[in-house]
């Protein structure tokens, strides 16, 4: 019986593995169909490689930083013949779960600076985000790393609760969006006197990017519990609920929109992974609904009065968003509103901010260095040609290009 149990685990975190590894997709379909068509391909290729190249670095480095283990023994040891490794090599998968989300945060990260960021920079900035400044975040939330939830819980009564990371994750990719996007400055063309804004080139294929999303988050988020034991469907519902709510308003205050409608769903999953294990179904309505009007408004004032050039409106879809999520489960997940409670709204707005603001300080240095070292921004003249060609030196349609 404990091996059947052991192996349903194995099984349960590697299936959770594979659909958050299918995410990866929808951001790549997403992008693809937000950026003009000179930009298609490159798009897609970004998201490839950068999973690659922040695999490699979360198992070299990151993971060690997190969670204080190494991968560097004998295969024997790592699928489970010593002790700090679990059987039938849980701890591996564990791994690859928690590695595709985050290599979940360049590929937010690529959405927010796509169509004028040179290629390997960027690759470079990824494996640093990936390596470093995100398991720094992930270890102290979810490792309990130097004693900070210890010292929450003994001050506050509660620790940072961040059941699927819509801080963790979320926030921390979408504010580190916002230095890089800050920095490199809005593409060629999109501001100024004779400035206009850049229509998606797809809509059929950004909707198949939200929808790649969708499926694959009910992974990120309920098999977050890494245990079939641990598993519940208050978790699933929520989400469920969440992503309701993000669609609808986001579809009442956009006047259904296409673009707000789809990352309407996006925005209130991106909120609801706080506290999914939490909520009530009704106050996961509620926290998504909010999150869809967030998301809408956000982007509107992001792009046309505060001109920053966002091209997926990945901070304020997941960096305001998940700040809200964060914020939201010290207050939906009170028991006085229908949650579980255990949580503290005083530790839950603390931590989303400190948070938050560790992010985007982060991300201006790395981005300042990069620029100064390496440059990061694409000429004038590749932007004009696009990233497809001027990168790539193919486009997404080859044959229409003789």
């Amino acid at each position: 019986m404990d091996t059947s149990n052991v192996g349903l685990d194995v099984f349960f975190v590697l299936l959770g593995a594979i659909l958050v590894f299918a995410m990866h997709g929808g951001f790549a379909f997403l992008e693809v169909g937000t950026v003009r068509g000179k930009n298609q391909v490159n798009a897609l290729v970004k998201i490839i490689v950068d999973f690659a190249f922040s695999t490699l670095a979360y198992f070299l480095v990151g993971y060690t930083i997190a969670y204080g283990v190494t991968f560097f023994h004998s295969a024997a040891t790592l699928s489970g013949a010593d002790a700090g490794f679990g059987p039938q090599g849980f701890s591996l998968v564990k791994f690859f779960f928690l590695a595709t989300f985050a290599a979940a945060v360049p590929a937010i990260i690529s959405g927010g600076i796509a169509e004028r960021a040179k290629f390997w920079p960027q690759v470079i900035t990824a494996s640093v985000i990936v390596g470093l400044i995100y398991p720094f975040t992930e270890g102290l939330v979810w490792n309990g790393n130097f004693g900070l939830q210890a010292l929450l819980e003994q001050t506050f009564g509660a620790k940072l609760h961040d059941f699927a990371g819509s801080i963790v994750v979320h926030a921390l990719g979408g504010w580190l969006a916002l230095a890089a996007v800050l920095r490199l400055g809005a593409r060629n063309g999109r501001y100024g006197p004779n400035g206009r804004p850049f229509p998606p080139s797809s809509i059929p294929w950004l909707a198949l990017g939200t929808w790649l999303l969708c499926i694959g988050w009910f992974g990120f988020n309920v098999m977050s519990a890494q245990s079939v034991a641990g598993v519940s469907g208050l978790v699933a519902i929520n989400s469920l609920m969440a992503m309701v709510g993000g669609i609808i308003t986001a579809a009442l205050v956009s006047r259904a929109d296409p673009g707000f409608v789809h990352n309407g769903a996006l925005a209130g999953l991106v909120a609801v992974c706080a506290g999914s294990d939490l909520f009530h179904p009704i106050g996961a309505l509620a926290v998504g609904g909010i999150a869809g009007v967030i998301f809408v408004k956000g982007f509107t004032i992001t792009q046309e009065k505060l001109k920053i050039d966002d091209v997926l409106g990945v901070w304020p879809l997941h960096g305001l968003c998940g700040l809200w999520g964060g914020i939201a489960a010290g207050i939906f997940g009170l028991e006085a509103l229908g949650g579980l409670g255990g949580v503290s709204p005083i530790v839950q707005i603390l931590g989303s901010v400190l948070i938050s603001a560790y992010a985007l300080g982060a991300g201006w240095v790395l981005y300042f260095v990069s620029s100064r070292l390496v440059g990061i921004r694409l000429t004038d003249e590749q932007q004009r040609r696009g990233a497809d060609l001027s990168i790539h030196s193919i486009g997404s349609e080859p044959e229409r290009e003789f």
